[in-house]
Order: C-alpha cells, then sequence, then structure tokens
C-alpha cells in the first residue's frame, strides 16, 4: 500500500478560519470553495490560487454550509437553530426560517431542484427547504432523534434513481429516505458500528453509502436490502500509541466522481483512499499537523480539500492552528489498480 507523502502539489489557503472548521464545500462548476467554521465566518475561496474572495459574519458559530445551485448563493446553518441563505460576493442575507436546536448539516438538493435545500437539526427534525419561496420550509419531518449527518444522493448517480437521502442519529440509528416522499422512511437501520455516527456519504453509483464512527471504524452499507452480504466494516483509523493500539474518530468521507473510491479523515491527522469493491486501502496520504475535521472532492476529482483543524477530542489542549490544503491528487492515489 503506497504511502504519499510529498506535498509538492498541495497549497494551504491563505487567511484561513480562525477556530474550529465545520465543513468545506466545492462549487459544482467552478475552482470555488466554500468553508464554515466555529468563528462564527462562511469563507469563499478560489481554490487556485488560494485567495479569500469573499467572507460572510453569523451572529454564532456555523455548524455547516453548502452552495445553492451556483458560486453565487450559499446556506448556511448554525448554533441558534436559523438557516440562511448569502449573497456570495453580492452581500444579502436571508434568514429563510429556523431549528429549535442547533442545525447540525445542511445540503443542496440538485436532484428536487435548483432552490432545493435539505436541512437536520439536534431538534430532531429534518426540513425541507425551498429558497425562492416566501415560505421557504416547505416540509418538517421527525427524527428518532438528534441528526448528526446526512447526505443528499450524489449528482452523478444512475439516472432514473429517486432522490435518496442518507440520515444518521444519535444512538447509531441511519434512515434512508426518498425525497419525494419524506413522511414514509425508505428504511430505518441501526448502524452496524458500535459507537456513535461522525459521517455518512452515499457512492456516486447510488447503490450504498459509507460511515464512519468516533471508535475509527467505517461501514460499507447498500441500499437494496438483497445486497445484505456485500456489507462490511473495517478499522480505519487507528494508530498504536505509547505501544498501545489507539482508535480515532473518523470525521470525514468523501467518494471520489470518477472512480468511486473513497477517502477518510480522521482524528489522528491520516487521510486514507479505500477501495470499497475491493476491500483495500489504495493510498495514505501525508499526516497532516492535527485532525482532520472535514474533506471534500472536487466536481472533476483532480483536487481533494483537507481541513486540517482540531476537533476537541483530547479536550482543551494547546494545538496547532486551523489550515485548510488544497492538494492535486495523482491517478495512483485516487484509483485503484486494475486486476491482471
Amino acid at each position: 500500500m503506497p504511502t504519499s507523502r510529498s506535498n509538492e502539489n498541495e497549497h494551504a489557503l491563505l487567511e484561513p478560519p480562525t477556530d474550529g472548521v465545520t465543513s468545506v464545500r466545492w462549487d459544482p462548476a467552478s475552482r470555488l470553495l466554500l468553508a464554515s467554521s466555529w468563528d462564527k465566518m462562511v469563507r469563499l475561496y478560489d481554490a487556485h490560487r488560494g485567495e479569500t474572495m469573499d467572507v460572510i459574519s453569523v451572529p454564532v458559530p456555523v455548524l455547516d454550509a453548502d452552495f445553492v445551485g451556483d458560486a453565487s448563493r450559499a446556506v448556511s446553518g448554525a448554533l441558534d437553530g436559523a438557516l440562511r441563505l448569502h449573497g456570495l460576493r453580492s452581500g444579502g442575507e436571508t434568514v429563510l426560517g429556523s431549528h429549535s436546536g442547533g442545525v447540525s448539516c445542511v445540503r443542496h438538493c440538485a436532484a428536487l431542484g435548483h432552490d432545493s435545500v435539505v436541512s437536520g437539526s439536534w431538534d430532531r427534525t429534518l426540513k425541507l427547504w425551498d429558497v425562492r419561496a416566501s415560505e421557504a420550509c416547505v416540509g418538517t419531518f421527525e427524527q428518532p432523534d438528534k441528526v448528526l449527518s446526512l447526505c443528499a444522493r450524489a449528482p452523478a448517480a444512475a439516472a432514473g434513481q429517486p432522490p435518496l437521502l442518507v440520515l444518521t442519529t444519535a444512538g447509531r440509528q441511519v434512515m434512508i429516505i426518498d425525497l419525494r416522499k419524506p413522511t414514509e422512511t425508505l428504511q430505518h437501520r441501526e448502524s452496524s458500528l458500535k459507537c456513535q455516527t461522525r459521517c455518512v456519504a452515499q457512492m456516486p453509483s447510488g447503490e450504498g453509502y459509507t460511515i464512519g464512527s468516533v471508535e475509527g471504524r467505517v461501514a460499507v452499507e447498500y441500499i437494496d436490502t438483497a445486497a445484505e452480504s456485500r456489507k462490511y466494516a473495517f478499522k480505519a483509523h487507528r494508530l498504536t500509541v505509547g505501544g498501545v493500539d489507539t482508535s480515532f474518530p473518523v470525521n470525514s468521507i468523501a467518494f471520489h466522481p470518477r472512480y468511486g473510491t473513497f477517502a477518510t479523515g480522521g482524528c489522528d491527522g491520516n487521510v486514507y483512499v479505500w477501495d470499497a469493491e475491493k476491500k483495500k486501502r489504495i493510498c495514505q496520504l501525508r499526516r497532516y499537523p492535527t485532525s482532520i475535521a472535514a474533506l471534500t472532492f472536487s466536481p472533476d476529482g483532480e483536487f481533494l480539500a483537507v481541513a486540517a483543524s482540531y476537533t476537541y477530542e483530547a479536550g482543551d489542549v494547546p494545538h496547532p492552528d486551523e489550515a485548510i490544503y488544497v492538494r492535486k491528487l495523482t491517478t495512483a492515489e485516487v484509483k485503484s489498480k486494475e486486476t491482471k
């Protein structure tokens, strides 16, 4: 298993967040990158140049953010429960509505329309939004527990597949929801991992998803219940520390849009790339100076954005400053070798 340690194809963005990074997202049609953070800011970067294009101030820490349709708009979810629509580089802000608890995750839902957004909250609800409507919230749906993470169906999923959303809650529960019928949960599962879920990501094919947990493990699961025999789980982020096998939480998972491989980032500061079909690790990128809080592939799969930001897994201790790196990937780092 090769290890990539060179950083000659990698650069750090200028003016990174000053407190914990909570998300990084690529614009679907450009090289612009959006980042949210605990310093009450949403930042827009030119990922190529590493320069800041816009900085948006929010009254409270921002827990997640995403582009809405194009690079002119973004939506953010914050600790105060508010969902805000921002004009990027043009100014202007609209509070679309709110949850009664912090908005843990928010995503643009291209499968439902250019102006559709979904949000999940610690108040145990999922909400659907039309950001152009006078009454932006078009539906509120109760969930069995606090919503911890969610992912909307990958844009590259095969045509004709339903617009599925995979949502994880406290209590190790996984909800698979057809967004055309959000009142009827398509599947309600219990995570195959023993500890709390941290992140979830859907396969580009739409066939399944992966989840990561605080115990350093990753599970690969499939939507079709007939594919039950294909699911598996494995140790992902574990190191020997002082002679002891130590697990580190998996904070982020992202699928490569072309090859279907996926990257994981953990509190050990490592980013690994995996082949789900062959059940093997393809590559380990260089070790970063602190926890990997978030990561995301560019839409063309040529770049990986990595947020190295301490996630307080060891309490309030001295730690490196926040940084967001943009890495130009080689084929060997993200594509599994063909079997001879």
